[in-house]
C-alpha cells in the first residue's frame, strides 16, 4: 500500500481466501484492505490519536439514502448529543481530489446534516465548514477541535 500524509498506523492486517484484510477498530471486525480503505484506517486512526475525537461517536459506512438512491458514507462522526457532527469521504490515494469529491461529500451532506464536512485521499486532507442554505461552505485551516 502506499505511504500517506498521515501518521503511521500499527495495522493489524491478515490473508485470508487470498485477500488482505485490516482490522476496523470502530466495526471491530477485519475488512477487506482495499486502497480507499487503506485510507479510511489511517483517517480514522488520525482522527482518533492525534485529534482526539472519541471513538465511541464513530459510524463506518453508515447507510443514507439521497434522491431515493442508497449510498453510503464513508466515516460519520457525531457530537456528544447525538447529532452528526462531522461526515469525511475518503478516496484512493491515488485519486486526485477534484470538486466530484466535494460535491459527494456535499451531497450526502443534504441528507446527514453534518456541521462539518471532510475529504481526504491520504496525502492531502481538507475540512470545511458545512455550507448553510445559500451560503458557501467555508474551508478550514486545521481541523476542528471535538468539544
Amino acid at each position: 500500500m502506499q505511504k500517506l500524509n498521515l501518521p503511521e498506523i500499527d495495522a493489524k492486517l491478515k490473508k485470508e481466501e487470498g485477500k488482505v484484510w485490516i482490522f476496523d477498530m470502530i466495526r471491530k471486525k477485519y475488512v477487506v484492505l482495499t486502497p480507499e480503505e487503506w485510507v479510511r484506517q489511517h483517517f480514522i486512526h488520525f482522527l482518533i490519536h492525534e485529534l482526539k475525537y472519541p471513538k465511541s461517536l464513530f459510524r463506518i459506512e453508515s447507510s443514507l439514502t439521497y434522491n431515493k438512491l442508497q449510498k453510503r458514507s464513508d466515516i460519520l462522526i457525531f457530537d456528544r448529543d447525538g447529532k452528526p457532527w462531522m461526515l469525511v469521504e475518503c478516496k484512493s490515494a491515488d485519486i486526485r481530489l477534484s470538486q466530484n469529491a466535494f460535491n459527494q461529500v456535499a451531497v450526502y451532506n443534504m441528507t446527514v446534516n453534518a456541521k462539518y464536512i471532510a475529504v481526504s485521499n491520504g496525502r492531502m486532507h481538507f475540512c470545511c465548514e458545512a455550507a448553510k442554505e445559500g451560503e458557501k461552505a467555508s474551508f478550514l485551516e486545521v481541523f476542528p477541535e471535538f468539544g
